[in-house]
């Protein structure tokens, strides 16, 4: 059976905390590390009735997809529903995590989850996560010396790819050079034109060690003047993880494909809400978990023949459709973000095996309960 920190760390590893918005308040809220974990509730939101159901079923541990205290406080009484919420969980034993931004945006978490139970194929991120800036160093040394500078260009915190370090690219040539007076040459002689085995040597670095790397080269370069030349590197937007998520479907119409979303989330008093020509052709869709809007702009300048999100407001979406591009489906917020978790169920119980029982809470927590 795992402890509380061999679950978050994995919690981490796949949803890591440092990729949430700088607003977000994402990780462990309460618990003790060293407790063991043999059940696991995952739940959108963590309110009072999913804290007594999770406390009734005797989980030692609540995921939820939105935080607890995503603004600060300074107590947590039982005067307010997340204080309420907060002891009925410290009084059962269980403790309460929060994945969010983090988890919208990774590889198997909120965006992929929902384009894949709404049938998407090929996808990719509808606003790539930035990459890592990086620069490509070249520099050229005697043949003798090239260990001593790839092994100090290494240390400086060059030649890092992927699950690789200490990547670098040799080949070997000619150096040609002639001192001049005040030179204090290694190799050769003051107005004596030298020919000299030397090799180029390439190794790609984070731009934020340029510096580091650099003055390693400078301080165990043989040379007076080392030949070097640093070059940034093109992001190659091949990232696989991002904000939202685009992909193809079989060839349907605004109408059929709105009845396979209504029909793929868990049904609630907000349905499923369309605007748009229903005959329209649909090939390929654009959707956000959770509310979207703020991605109307990139999505109106794209391919995409619909876009499926949560909280549209009037204005902007009215001037959206003004525009006659993409068609907008608008569903549940907690409907479009329920179908991470039994993604996640699926996760937990491939790493853990028989170890954790996990849950998926069918407590529906949308906030609107009826539609007149």
């Amino acid at each position: 059976m795992p402890a509380l920190k061999d679950v978050v760390d994995l919690l981490h590893e796949w949803y890591p905390p440092h990729t949430a918005e700088g607003w977000d308040a994402v990780g462990l809220v309460a618990g003790d590390l060293d407790q063991p974990v043999a059940k696991v509730l995952l739940a959108v939101d963590p309110t009072e009735v999913v804290a007594r159901e999770a406390a009734e079923w005797g989980a030692d541990l609540l995921v939820t997809h939105h935080p607890l205290f995503l603004k600060p406080v300074h107590g947590f009484t039982t005067a307010t529903p997340k204080g309420r919420t907060l002891t009925t969980l410290t009084r059962a034993g269980c403790a309460l995590l929060a994945a969010h931004t983090n988890a919208d945006q990774a590889v198997g978490g909120v965006s992929e989850s929902m384009a894949l139970a709404l049938g998407l194929t090929d996808l990719e991120p509808l606003l790539p996560a930035p990459s890592e800036a990086l620069d490509k160093l070249t520099v050229f040394a005697p043949a003798d010396s090239a260990e001593a500078v790839r092994t100090a260009l290494a240390d400086a915190g060059a030649g890092g790819l992927g699950d690789y370090e200490a990547a670098s690219f040799t080949a070997a040539g000619e150096g040609r050079f002639r001192p001049l007076p005040g030179a204090d040459p290694t190799i050769g002689e003051v107005g004596r034109p030298e020919v000299v085995d030397e090799v180029s040597i390439q190794v790609v670095l984070p731009r934020a060690r340029r510096t580091a790397v650099v003055r390693a080269l400078l301080a165990v370069h043989p040379y007076e003047e080392p030949a070097y030349d640093v070059v940034e590197l093109a992001d190659p937007g091949a990232a696989t993880t991002g904000t939202g998520r685009a992909g193809r479907v079989e060839p349907t119409t605004l109408r059929a494909f709105a009845e396979r979303v209504r029909d793929a989330l868990p049904a609630t008093a907000h349905g499923v809400r369309v605007g748009g020509d229903l005959d329209r052709e649909v090939r390929r869709v654009a959707l956000c978990g959770g509310a979207g809007d703020f991605l109307l702009d990139r999505v109106r300048g794209s391919d995409v023949d619909v876009y499926v999100t949560s909280d549209l407001r009037h204005h902007p979406a009215a001037e959206f459709l003004e525009h006659g591009g993409p068609a907008l489906v608008d569903v549940a917020h907690w409907a479009a973000e329920w179908t991470w978790l039994p993604v996640l169920e699926r996760r937990l119980g491939e790493a853990f095996g028989g170890t954790v029982a996990t849950r998926v809470s069918t407590t529906s927590t949308d906030p609107w309960t009826f539609r007149a």
